[in-house]
């Protein structure tokens, strides 16, 4: 379905053209703008609410600064559709998200518009003064470089160490807070009661848009007025406000907050912030979804809402008349309930996920023993370390990307001490649309080389429900459990838990020639060639190790005993996965073998469905039938020509 842009839109294809038009005109750009957004997302699906609420944010940027030349960075990216639709984009925004499409997040390599590549929350002012301050040592004093972070994101510490920093560096650095209340899920913390604060106070705001006039026109009296303004800033503020402002505590000059939907207003204060030096905060109250009714309503819901009609808002579900298996996130997150209600030991711990983990199914049955703590992996992980220390088995729900983020603390705090924390990386393996920021690839190969640390995967839900059960059992220590974003395989999921040895796998089924060895839900993917190859003859043996560490050492025996041909297939690097684990102990036992390794190759994988990047990758049914094939004809060849 081609969709067309209004008559302004359709005239900008870069933000020179956006230039040509009077501040007036703005407006009805933001409209054809956001309702071009609305058109494109209803029936492609990507992210939707985000990019809503920063159409006004984003024409005034381009239309005040000189992009590319001003660096433009983009926190996270889910807002940055409107970015990319006035980047030389439009044409091709139809194929966002889509296998060898564009990218859903910024991308250097896509665009010279897009400065910094970004996926992962509170990157933007640390880039944004890296590039300041890169800008300084080359002279170029005219640069504008603008961050534009939600106040989700700035719940991370990253933000705060750039903003430290960034305020004794006196770098030509703007820092765009987009004030939503909303990261995915509410925002909690602090900081937000802050914001709120200042958002909310009607004697600060009615004061500052009456002295807003009067300070202006001090300021160009001179320089000596122009410190007397600042002291009469600071002293408005940290009086009607009862706090000190916490950015210009920092050394930041405050402005706002301002309408974020307010383009023309946005545009002119941009313009007169690029003549003032130095780090400097506009806050921008802006509505998440703005423009949509239902987004405005229920923004959690509107974040990535798939595809929908537009007219009605009619989420467009596939409908079966069978019963479906559940998404493994779901299997999560109610089996924290079942757990929590016959341990008492039992909490749960998210950096701002609730709805993407479902551990807001146990925040709903019982809120006081289940956490969000914001954007915060590194807390997250060390908050569940001290909970652990007292006794408690914290369940820490991170995604297996984002986790990645917080590896010195799994080291520092959890593995040294040997605490039972309960890692459940949801969407490890390759992750789909959202891309290579967003792939859990490497949590097998950093997580195997921890002392301590177990390490489990699931073949299906039932198996993901034992191994959460058995991971808080008395004296399990570090225990970690990777499973995929999507659906399991098992309709009739919900069964009676079992303990699990650790470190043992099973036989799914017997065979001859050629052993697979697999881990986690990819084992489906193994049981459907075997069924495939075993139409032609072909009867390959398959065992599900179900742990990574400790491996099941008298199961390696027995393959390598028995079989001179192994195929290792994994949802994950092979550098220093499953397969290299059982290489090394090929290796360490002096056993002979033709090993082929599957998974994900040493490169970073784009965007697409996530059959589309199995297949890419090598490890998908076809690709299985076709390597065992392989490796079972060079046996019969070689058999046929002695």
């Amino acid at each position: 379905m081609e969709v067309k842009a209004g008559p302004l839109l359709s005239t900008i294809n870069y933000p020179a053209d956006l230039k040509r038009y009077t501040e007036a005109e703005l407006e009805q750009i933001c409209h054809e703008l956001r309702q071009y957004i609305i058109d494109v997302v209803s029936v492609n699906g990507g992210h939707f609410g985000a990019s809503l609420g920063v159409v006004e944010l984003t024409v005034a940027l381009h239309y005040a600064l000189d992009t590319p030349y001003d660096k433009l960075i983009w926190d996270v990216g889910h807002q940055a559709y409107g970015h990319k639709i006035l980047t030389g984009r439009r044409e091709v925004f139809h194929t966002n998200r889509i296998y060898k499409g564009i990218s859903g997040f910024p991308k250097i390599s896509e665009s010279e518009y897009d400065t910094f590549g970004v996926g992962h929350s509170s990157t933007s002012i640390s880039a944004a003064l890296g590039m300041a301050v890169a800008s300084q040592l080359k002279g170029e004093k005219d640069r504008q470089h603008v961050a534009v972070i939600g106040d989700g994101a700035m719940t991370a510490g990253m933000a705060f160490e750039g903003l430290n920093h960034a305020g004794i560096e006196n770098s030509n650095v703007l820092v765009v807070l987009n004030d939503n209340c909303m990261s995915i899920d509410p925002n909690v913390g602090a900081l937000k009661e802050y914001l709120t604060s200042i958002t909310t106070s009607r004697s600060y705001n009615r004061f500052r848009d009456d002295i807003s006039t009067v300070l202006s026109k001090l300021s160009e009296l001179g320089p000596n007025a122009h410190k007397f303004v600042k002291k009469i800033e600071k002293s408005v503020k940290g009086t009607l406000l009862k706090n000190s402002n916490l950015f210009e505590a920092l050394n930041f000059r405050y402005f706002g907050p301002v309408d974020g939907h307010d383009v023309k207003r946005l545009a002119a204060i941009i313009k007169d912030l690029k003549e003032i030096p130095g780090p400097k905060l506009l806050h921008c109250v802006t509505v998440k979804g703005k423009g949509f009714a239902l987004a405005e309503k229920d923004q959690t819901k509107w974040h990535a809402p798939g595809l929908f009609d537009k007219i009605t808002g009619e989420i467009k579900k596939a409908v079966s008349t069978k019963a479906q298996p559940p998404k493994y996130q779901d299997v999560f997150g109610h089996t924290m309930v079942e757990l929590a209600e016959a341990n008492e030991k039992v909490v749960g711990i998210t950096p701002a996920m609730p709805s993407g983990s479902s551990l807001n199914i146990m925040m709903k049955a019982m809120p006081t023993r289940a956490f969000d703590v914001g954007i915060a992996e590194q807390h997250a992980v060390t908050f569940s370390a001290g909970l652990a220390a007292q006794g408690l088995v914290p369940f820490c729900n991170i995604y297996s990307s984002f986790m990645q983020r917080a590896y010195d603390q799994v080291i520092h705090d959890v593995a040294i001490q040997k605490l039972n924390v309960v890692f459940c990386l949801d969407r490890a393996g390759l992750a789909g649309a959202d891309g290579p920021t967003h792939h859990g690839a490497y949590d097998l190969a950093f997580m195997r080389c921890i002392p301590n640390m177990t390490i489990a995967a699931p073949m299906n839900e039932e198996e993901l429900r034992n191994m959460m059960y058995t991971a808080q059992l008395d004296d399990m220590g570090p225990f970690c459990i990777r499973y995929p974003r999507g659906n399991g395989v098992l309709p009739d999921w919900k069964r009676p838990f079992r303990r699990l040895e650790t470190g043992k796998g099973r036989m799914i089924c017997p065979g001859d020639e050629v052993a697979l060895l697999t881990i986690g839900h990819v084992g489906n993917f193994a049981v459907a060639a075997c069924r495939e190859l075993n139409t032609e003859g072909i009867y390959p043996a398959h065992y599900d190790l179900r742990f990574v560490k400790p491996l099941d050492e008298k199961l390696l025996h027995e393959v390598f005993t028995s079989f001179k041909k192994v195929i290792t297939i994994e949802d994950g690097c092979l550098q220093g996965g499953m397969g290299s684990a059982v290489l090394e102990f090929m290796a360490d036992h002096q056993y002979q073998a033709e090993v082929v390794r599957l998974g994900i190759p040493d490169r970073i994988i784009e965007h697409g469905e996530q059959p589309e990047l199995w297949a890419e990758c090598g490890y998908d049914v076809d690709s299985i039938i076709r390597t065992v094939r392989g490796m079972a004809q060079a046996r019969t060849t070689k058999t046929m020509a002695g």
